[in-house]
């Protein structure tokens, strides 16, 4: 099995292919389509290892975002992308490593260690690493508390963390919709952020907290988005829950009601 490690150090080809994918395929149709606005880029260092840590709205986020960096992004990626069956998943997959992109797996455990070892190593190589700390994509567009795994990595590979806010890309692809409305989207590039006070306490829970608290206020302040203290995936969870259960209500009630009409019948 290929490790996600070696998925990022491939050949040549990674970085021709991504380089090739954006400059003459990808970011001609962005830029011609969706006309994105750009500030603070000169915050993005020229070398040297950079987390880029975004507010998560779109699956477009992915798009828009690396089309406008001039450096290559790695991204850590939700590993289910790498998990799809048929031609069609398998030609995500090649997609997806020849663009360079680090499977997450975010089940936790030793599995999620061995995707934020890959991203960390990334680093330490000074390469650029695309992070959306919320864990997943906003279930209402407001900005929800950061995982501990992007202050790890900033904490271990004492890499520097710029911010980054996007705006209206939810408005061109809402979450459920495959294919992008027309709109302008933007992106804000907050300063570099580092954390030389906490390196020395990188494995503490307390020293993780507050640097992606610090992480998600300086992201709220780029967006202007209302910030929840609570973790997306939780709310996801609940408003599925909620969603079954209705589900179930209008079963059973339609149920009631056509048995309601098979003795009304029989009398």
């Amino acid at each position: 099995m290929v490790s996600k490690l070696s998925r990022l150090k491939g050949p040549p080809i990674t970085v021709s292919f991504y380089s090739v994918a954006k400059n003459f395929v990808v970011a001609p149709v962005v830029n011609t389509v969706f006309r994105p606005w750009v500030r603070g880029l000169h915050n993005i260092p020229s070398e040297g290892p950079a987390i880029l840590a975004s507010n998560h709205l779109s699956f477009s986020d992915s798009v828009f975002m690396p089309v406008k960096v001039p450096r290559q992004v790695h991204f850590m990626a939700k590993d289910d992308y790498w998990g799809k069956q048929g031609a069609y998943g398998w030609g995500m997959r090649k997609f997806f490593d020849l663009s360079g992109q680090i499977p997450m797996d975010r089940s936790g455990g030793q599995a999620s260690q061995d995707s934020l070892n890959a991203g960390e190593q990334a680093l330490r190589d000074g390469e650029v690493l695309g992070i959306y700390p919320e864990g997943t994509r906003s279930p209402d567009g407001r900005l929800y508390r950061g995982k501990l795994g992007i202050a790890r990595l900033a904490l271990n590979a004492q890499a520097p963390v710029i911010p980054i806010a996007l705006i209206g890309t939810d408005k061109v692809q809402p979450i459920g919709k495959n294919i992008p409305r027309l709109g302008r989207v933007g992106m804000i590039v907050g300063e570099p952020m580092t954390f030389e006070s906490y390196y020395g306490n990188a494995e503490d829970r307390f020293a993780q907290r507050a640097v992606a608290d610090e992480i998600m206020y300086r992201i709220m302040r780029l967006s202007g988005q209302e910030y929840v203290d609570v973790y997306a995936s939780d709310v996801k969870r609940q408003l599925e829950a909620e969603k079954a259960e209705a589900k179930a209500a209008r079963k059973s009630l339609r149920h009631h009601s056509g048995r309601r009409i098979e003795d009304s019948s029989a009398d």
